[in-house]
């Protein structure tokens, strides 16, 4: 009877212990966006001067299934090394306003002979965890900051990022801290302007007078 009372009584203490565990003492979030890659392969027939007959077709089919577009990544696997088979896969990547990269990823299987791998890389930046309310955040007499800190902004940045991939290597700046062609630029944008009032006072019609 007497464990069961002592059992009893420990209960509660047990439940707040709980709740005030340390989750995040500091103020960067702890759900930091998370980015992921997915490579697309399709191999294509190829010639010793181009895609075979029904493959740029075919290609076409394909990329327009996958919906490629901005932010994809697209690369030429060919160990023939054939300009001419890289060269129509570029056109057909520039029907979506996309380049080929100079190198291709590595991909699972050996490339028949006879053909070329096609790559599209597609990034996707996500935070998941989110929303997380499973700690109030009042009260809180540990200093620790609600669980559900940092979702909101870091899903946006996530959704919104044009290249998931600068999430993780960022983009190379100027070697002296500043970019004087790419300043001018917007500056004289803004000095060839014309002004908005350069239209003149608006002329009243017959009709009004």
């Amino acid at each position: 009877m007497s464990k069961r009372i002592i059992l009893a009584c420990l209960a509660p203490a047990l439940l707040l212990g709980g709740c005030g565990g340390t989750l995040n003492r500091g103020l960067e979030s702890v759900h930091q966006p998370i980015v992921t890659r997915t490579d697309y392969v399709f191999d294509v027939a190829s010639t010793g001067y181009g895609l075979a007959p029904g493959e740029t077709q075919r290609l076409s089919g394909w990329m327009a299934a996958l919906r490629v577009g901005y932010g994809d990544r697209i690369a030429v696997d060919d160990p023939s090394g054939s300009t001419g088979a890289r060269e129509e896969v570029a056109l057909q990547a520039a029907r979506y306003g996309l380049l080929i990269a100079d190198d291709a990823p590595a991909t699972a299987g050996q490339i028949a002979p006879g053909t070329i791998r096609v790559v599209v890389s597609r990034m996707k930046a996500t935070v998941p965890g989110c929303p997380d309310y499973s700690h109030m955040a009042q009260p809180e007499f540990n200093s620790n900051t609600s669980s559900n800190h940092g979702c909101a902004t870091n899903a946006s940045l996530a959704a919104m990022i044009a290249n998931p991939a600068d999430l993780v290597r960022g983009q190379p700046g100027a070697g002296d801290g500043s970019n004087a062609a790419t300043s001018y630029k917007a500056i004289d944008a803004y000095r060839k302007a014309a002004p908005t009032g350069a239209g003149g006072a608006a002329v009243k019609s017959e009709s009004s007078k």
